[in-house]
């Protein structure tokens, strides 16, 4: 069933938040966990449904989990402990349950089928069965996408990989099949191409994890490698709020002059801070807490840095005076591949316009991102050009309240939910229900810091 949700426009933004835990940190603490040897307890994991499936998942597999609200107890069955599920995993709408799970069912002994929803099955899949087969799992698929039936192989066999494609998704699914390789298994990218998640969490479990930094044709590049162990023990932790849902109501906030908003605990990861780095570029008054005076972060769990974040709103946004801040490309891209539909409607309110280029792979993630951005945006009145990799706003536009698609994509819905804040008249967004996939709470914690 479709739902249209009605959004009249704010005065202004102002209270204080705590947010769900980082769905990409909660996918990881659980599959490790689930891998591990104990019994280990995650506080603030994820309410969203992309997580949810990595949990029904895991429970397919054999392993034991109990969840009161957003805390969530895993019995780990050891790096060989998982059974043959008796019905294929149904990943719903994670991309990142289907990729990460693919590489630790690569390392089983046993036969799986991996799918999802009409969406998922259209997200392209080769870019994690070629290294998967060259480890020694045999995969079989619809021309490269879901359902994957996996045909495990334990041990497989180390490989040094070197990334197509920047995608932590990817990167992370090799790492995890690693686990079950005798010897090291290695990845290369671009350096600081995309999130470390997987890689801090492995260290913190005591996994022998390597980042080197080599040149190749001019061009500096991270060769990540990890070795592997009979068996590990997890740790319980709590997983910080989500920066990617931050940044929906840093945006709000920055948007509304009078704006006051606080988030607490939200995850700093340098790998995925980028975004406040660009917000302050194009004139965002933001700034963190929670640091000691020596530059580090007054909590940290699985290794991932802790703090609040505070935002506020002011007249007009211009970038700064480098004339290059407006124009996110190049190896931002995928630092900020989440964050990029939002900062688009952030983008029709900085002065000398706003484009987005390189995001070609914005085309293949819940909806063809670039796509929706763009026939929205022209909805609200706001002159647009569409590239292949991108977008341009030209000039700074007043939006106008109009009927919107979500087109089923959870930050699409988000994003123009902060668009429909700042618009003249009231807006309607169809497919609202979607936000469910990340961040089921997000209306409610909107509507908790608006007035109007």
């Amino acid at each position: 069933m479709i739902h249209a949700m009605r959004i009249e426009p704010a005065r202004k933004i102002s209270g204080e938040l705590r947010l769900p835990g980082d769905k990409s940190i909660s996918h990881r603490a659980a599959i490790l966990a689930a891998l591990a040897s104990n019994r280990t307890q995650i506080a603030n994991f994820s309410t969203s449904e992309d997580c949810r499936a990595t949990l029904r998942s895991l429970a397919q597999l054999g392993v034991e989990i109990e969840r009161d609200g957003t805390s969530v107890a895993i019995e780990g069955v050891g790096l060989d402990g998982l059974r043959q599920p008796s019905a294929p995993l149904d990943c719903g709408n994670s991309g990142s349950t289907m990729r990460m799970l693919a590489g630790v069912l690569a390392g089983q002994d046993f036969v799986s089928m991996l799918t999802g929803d009409e969406s998922l099955r259209s997200r392209p899949m080769k870019r994690i069965i070629e290294p998967l087969e060259m480890m020694g799992a045999r995969i079989s698929s619809e021309s490269g996408y879901a359902p994957l039936r996996i045909e495990g192989r334990r041990p497989l066999k180390a490989i040094s990989y070197e990334m197509k494609i920047a995608s932590a998704q990817v990167k992370s699914c090799i790492l995890l099949a690693g686990l079950n390789v005798r010897g090291r298994t290695e990845v290369i990218e671009r350096k600081g191409a995309t999130r470390d998640h997987t890689e801090r969490m492995l260290r913190s479990l005591g996994f022998k994890v390597q980042t080197k930094t080599i040149e190749r044709n001019s061009v500096e590049v991270e060769a990540i490698s990890v070795e592997s162990r009979a068996q590990f023990s997890a740790h319980s932790g709590t997983i910080p709020g989500d920066i990617s849902s931050a940044a929906f109501f840093i945006a709000a906030a920055a948007l509304l002059p009078g704006s006051k908003l606080k988030i607490n605990q939200v995850g700093l990861n340098p790998t995925r801070k980028q975004i406040l780095t660009v917000l302050r570029s194009l004139g965002v008054d933001v700034r963190l807490e929670s640091v000691k005076p020596d530059g580090s972060w007054e909590r940290q769990d699985f290794d991932e840095p802790f703090g609040d974040i505070i935002v506020n709103g002011s007249i007009g946004l211009a970038p700064a005076v480098d004339g290059q801040s407006n124009v996110l490309r190049g190896d931002l891209i995928p630092q900020l591949i989440d964050e990029l539909p939002v900062l688009a409607v952030l983008g029709t309110q900085v002065l000398g316009g706003f484009s987005i280029r390189d995001a070609k792979e914005l085309r293949v993630k819940e909806s063809d991102r670039i796509r929706a951005v763009v026939e929205n945006l022209r909805a609200m009145g706001v002159e647009v050009e569409e590239h292949e990799d991108g977008l341009t706003i030209p000039r700074r536009t007043r939006l106008r309240g109009a009927k919107l698609d979500a087109h089923g994509d959870h930050r699409i819905a988000m994003a123009f939910a902060v668009a429909a804040l700042i618009a003249e008249g009231a807006s309607e967004i169809t497919g609202a229900e979607s936000v469910a996939v990340s961040f089921p709470e997000f209306f409610d914690l909107l509507e908790s810091v608006i007035e109007r």
